[in-house]
């Protein structure tokens, strides 16, 4: 069997669960994550659409980590804005 161009070497992301093609690599939490999932050539990898948790072969590519949502920071009140307005 020839190795054509065209077709990529390892299957791209699909979720299981919806369908999505949108994946990211999502953190490792337990031991057994950190220790056993690598020697099995497996990651933890979450859907970005319905944000399944799965493990996929480490080759499989998906997207980096979200980054963290910035945090809210309390707007300063002011005479006008303690004004009801329907």
């Amino acid at each position: 069997m020839s190795d054509s161009p065209d077709r990529p070497k390892f299957p791209a992301y699909r979720c299981s669960d919806c369908g999505s093609e949108t994946g990211f690599r999502s953190r490792r939490r337990t031991w057994s994550e950190r220790f056993i999932l690598p020697l099995l050539l497996l990651k933890p990898v979450r859907c970005g659409e319905c944000f399944r948790r799965d493990y996929r072969m480490i080759f499989t590519p998906v997207s980096d980590r979200m980054s963290d949502p910035p945090k809210m920071v309390p707007a300063k009140t002011t005479a006008t804005s303690t004004r009801n307005v329907a």
